[in-house]
């Protein structure tokens, strides 16, 4: 209890009091550690977590962040802010049936806010938050972790003592520099779980500051509780996560504010003793502030739900294999197996992997296969920490053990599989908040080995070393998340069962033009996953590229018909069977394509191109105006449209249809040479040579360009300019048909005229 003294004996006081506190906790005491002011134990803390990730903030955008940022029309200034708020994470609407549910609306927010001021999609300054935001979050574990290991003390200024300066920097250095944050801080879409952990402590910090004027309990301020959960809200508009706090909260309330023995209260109910209020429960308002708590959640939960309109996202068996397991033993068993390697990765974070489903990790079905152990020795160790948490006589090591376990734990139920199911096997993102848990268990069993110890400093120098290399591994691992081929090709080592990886390194390959390789990959994929309808159709696209029509029809056969609702298959079998001269087939795939896709500009102009194969000229401008219609910018489709009319004569029409695609795509140079030779064919020769030059600034390299600038001045009258657009032209391209022609038509005119003029 802080007795109130005169000001002149105050300081002496705070300090006799911070002794006093320290002799108590006594968890600094053995421990052979750097001893530095607060504010430089932040500033090393801010500098470390800053030098582990530094080399990620001119990396790509990659994996996820395509769908989350690049494709999410939520970014874009023409998109209202509203939509936000009924849009999932992914931009689409939470009410659809094929949304992932994942309300993020404030993550979203700063991804636009960031859009806006680099002005497009420039990754520096996405990574760049993230690194700050991880920083940050590091400096404030620093004040976490000295409550958590150290407790509660106030001065009786109202200041907060460090009762664990220690202790609470080495466990905030075990958080700065741990490699399975790699993924949060070097994946932008990563922010989720760095925006949730930010306004997670610091609902936990608002909360601790509700006792600041009686650290007993009997009085709090109600307004920093209600600080606390409206931050709890926000930390959950940011990721789902966030919630968890709220639950922390009452369990810190409970052990270090009410200092409650949970096995002596156990007993005394038991026992029915009617002395329970002498436990705490009732004096000192804990039920009030945890029935506050209680309300704020669920009526956050309420609300979400409300917003998110409809049932949970529909996974699938490859996302999440055990949970479609009709043995409830192969299911409990996996989810322990999962997380024992979700354990693992804390404990030893050297294999990492960017994606861990799609055959990553075998099913275990039988009690003689041998990771049984795993789960075994994960429950052995929790049990024994439970054990430890509940009955141990010293209350310091009660209240530790119990909030690490509470931090570790607590957060991971949203990942747990318990209450839904989740779209992942592991995700390291997710581990990110129950980390601090393991830092304080970490922390705390180093207190313990140094108070046994003789060679202190050995082990200090042990922990530092594991310091030193997890700071190596994150700037290894960060590099790798740089770039999508790095980041791939980094997983082939760790999960070589997963199909997704290899599909994603095909991918990688055959968007850099790499065919050949990118074939191997994508069949490695279908052979690990037979099912795998996305590696089928990229593999189906790359045959029918290469001409290899009947293998690719066979692949995009069965992709439709393991998934029937597969639009690009349906649209990708549909070309092909075109390029087999399988007209009505063909027709009918396209049509299937838009049944399962109504807004499907590109299958429409390919539809529009097999009309206009078959001289169904009306049907195919019809298909290519709706092209432009569902994407107004689509340039093949305008072209088309264009050279059609043009073919067949309604020159006027033509030009109508060219005016009206450059007024929504001014710069596209294709459409411009179009409407020239329209323009050209009108004797609007003035328009189009002004076209014509502009296309060419535009692409200076088309022989098309010069070739047919060079008619239109034919045409004009201009010999000298159509001589010099023609051998320009034939410079370019020696074989560009008729331009030849035309140049030898040119300089025999030229001759007759200079034998007339001599």
């Amino acid at each position: 209890q802080i007795c109130n003294q005169h000001n002149a004996e105050a300081p002496n006081l705070e300090q006799a009091l911070h002794r006093m506190a320290q002799t108590e906790s006594n968890l600094d005491h053995d421990v052979s550690w750097f001893l530095l002011p607060s504010y430089w134990a932040k500033m090393v803390v801010a500098l470390i977590s800053f030098l582990c990730f530094a080399n990620s903030y001119d990396g790509d955008f990659v994996f996820d962040d395509s769908e989350a940022i690049i494709n999410n029309k939520d970014l874009r200034a023409e998109t209202p802010l509203g939509d936000l708020w009924h849009h999932d994470f992914w931009g689409s609407k939470l009410s659809s049936n094929t949304s992932h549910k994942s309300y993020r609306p404030l993550t979203v927010l700063t991804f636009r806010i960031n859009y806006l001021f680099a002005g497009g999609f420039y990754p520096v300054g996405f990574h760049v938050i993230n690194i700050i935001l991880h920083c940050t979050i590091s400096v404030l574990m620093v004040d976490v972790f000295s409550i958590l290991l150290g407790g509660l003390q106030f001065s009786n200024k109202g200041r907060r003592l460090n009762l664990a300066p220690k202790t609470s920097l080495l466990a905030a250095l075990l958080f700065a520099v741990h490699p399975v944050h790699t993924e949060c801080v070097a994946g932008i879409v990563g922010r989720a779980d760095l925006l949730c952990a930010l306004f997670f402590l610091l609902s936990f910090l608002g909360y601790c500051k509700a006792f600041r004027e009686n650290k007993e309990g009997h009085n709090f301020s109600m307004f920093w509780v209600l600080v606390s959960v409206i931050l709890g809200a926000i930390a959950m508009l940011c990721k789902e996560q966030g919630i968890t706090i709220l639950g922390l909260n009452a369990v810190f309330d409970a052990l270090v504010i009410n200092k409650l023995n949970v096995l002596e209260l156990i007993q005394k109910l038991l026992r029915k003793d009617k002395s329970l209020e002498n436990a705490g429960l009732l004096r000192k308002g804990l039920l009030f502030r945890i029935t506050l708590l209680m309300s704020g959640g669920a009526s956050i939960l309420y609300i979400r739900w409300r917003i998110m309109g409809t049932g949970p996202p529909a996974f699938t068996e490859v996302d999440n294999p055990a949970s479609f397991a009709d043995s409830l033993f192969v299911r409990a068993v996996n989810y322990n197996y999962y997380y024992s390697l979700n354990a693992w990765l804390l404990l030893c974070p050297w294999w990492l992997c960017f994606d861990w489903s799609m055959g990553c990790i075998p099913l275990i079905k039988s009690v003689s296969d041998w990771r049984i152990i795993a789960l075994v020795a994960l429950w052995f160790c929790l049990i024994g920490l439970i054990c430890q948490a509940l009955c141990s006589e010293d209350s310091h090591k009660r209240r530790i053990l119990t909030l690490g376990l509470g931090f570790l734990i607590i957060p991971f139920l949203p990942a747990s599989n318990l209450f839904f199911r989740v779209g992942f096997v592991i995700a390291e993102r997710v581990i990110y908040l129950p980390s601090i848990g393991y830092c304080v268990l970490f922390t705390y069993g180093f207190s313990l080995l140094s108070k046994q110890a003789k060679k202190k400093k050995i082990l200090a120098v042990a922990v530092l070393g594991i310091l030193v290399i997890n700071v190596m591994r994150c700037a290894l691992r960060s590099s790798q998340w740089r770039s999508e081929e790095q980041l791939f090709r980094s997983a082939l080592s760790v999960c070589p069962l997963n199909a997704k990886v290899h599909y994603n390194v095909g991918k990688n390959l055959a968007d850099k033009g790499n065919q050949s390789a990118a074939i191997k990959y994508y069949r490695e994929a279908v052979r690990l996953n037979p099912k795998y309808v996305h590696a089928m159709n990229n593999l189906g696209n790359i045959l029918k590229e290469r001409n290899e029509l009947q293998e690719a029809e066979e692949l995009l056969s069965l992709a439709v018909q393991i998934q029937p609702d597969f639009a690009a298959a349906w649209m990708n079998l549909g070309i092909v069977q075109n390029s087999l001269r399988r007209f009505e087939e063909a027709e009918q795939s396209y049509w299937t394509a838009i049944k399962h896709r109504k807004k499907y500009p590109d299958c429409y102009y390919n539809l529009g191109r097999l009309y206009a194969d078959l001289n169904r000229h009306i049907d195919a401008l019809n298909a290519w105006r709706n092209a432009t219609v569902l994407k107004p910018e689509h340039s093949l489709a305008w072209n088309n449209m264009i050279i059609l009319l043009d073919n067949t004569g309604n020159l006027a029409q033509a030009e109508a249809v060219g005016r009206e695609a450059l007024e929504l795509i001014p710069n596209d140079h294709s459409l411009m040479f179009s409407l020239a030779n329209v323009l050209g064919k009108s004797q609007k020769y003035k328009e189009s040579e002004a076209l014509f030059l502009k296309a060419i600034k535009a692409n200076p390299n088309a022989a098309s360009y010069h070739g047919n600038l060079a008619v239109l001045y034919h045409r004009w009258g201009n010999l000298d300019l159509a001589k010099k657009h023609y051998e320009v032209s034939l410079k370019l391209d020696p074989m560009a048909p008729g331009t030849k022609e035309n140049y030898n038509l040119l300089r025999r005119k030229l001759e007759q005229l200079q034998k007339k003029g001599s």
